[in-house]
């Protein structure tokens, strides 16, 4: 019986939270607005489990009275915003930690970025340390050789995949379903591989 008791209550609790979850959301989904939709659910959801965390530690001391939408949220998007994650510890060694790039100062470019600033896909190559420069030449006049033998719509797709934008993402914006999307990315791989002669 006592522990029906406790489950009753946890239950309750499950609830309570459930119910301040949209302000929460609303609220998480307002703060990163300005991030690419992807990152924007990853982040809206390191804010959900940031809060329920700090709604279980407020249950746990009996604070219930004072628990209200608003504060949970902001003090969750404070601490996502700060590279505290939920089951993840503040790695300062891991470049793609948000609590490392800010500790070494590290900035970390979006390829798509990159695109918008300079408007050319061959700026989005990556130089490698083990080729030379000229290498890295030959591989973005290739890449600009590649890009126009393609067509209309395979450039365009090519640019949207290119971006970073997720399969689900690219599939509402060409109006196809997600499995054409893989299959077209496995398409301009293949184009790729055949153009530059590994195949």
């Amino acid at each position: 019986m006592i522990a029906f008791a406790k489950q009753e209550t946890f239950v309750d609790r499950n609830r309570t939270f459930e119910a301040l979850l949209p302000k929460i959301q609303q609220q998480a989904h307002a703060a990163f607005r300005h991030e690419l939709d992807e990152r924007r659910q990853e982040l809206i959801a390191e804010v959900i489990a940031n809060a329920f965390i700090a709604y279980v530690r407020l249950v746990e001391r009996d604070l219930e009275d004072i628990i209200y939408a608003t504060p949970l949220a902001q003090y969750a998007i404070r601490q996502v915003r700060f590279g505290r994650r939920v089951g993840c510890k503040m790695n300062v060694n891991d470049v793609t930690s948000p609590y490392a790039r800010r500790a070494k100062d590290i900035a970390v470019k979006s390829l798509y970025r990159a695109k918008e600033l300079h408007g050319e896909w061959e700026e989005m190559l990556v130089e490698d340390r083990k080729v030379g420069p000229a290498e890295t030449a030959a591989s973005r006049i290739d890449f600009g050789d590649w890009m126009k033998s393609l067509s209309k719509r395979q450039r365009t797709t090519a640019d949207t995949l290119g971006s970073g934008e997720s399969t689900k993402s690219a599939a509402r914006k060409f109006g196809v379903t997600p499995g054409r999307i893989s299959q077209l990315r496995q398409e301009l791989k293949i184009a790729w591989e055949e153009f530059v002669g590994e195949l």
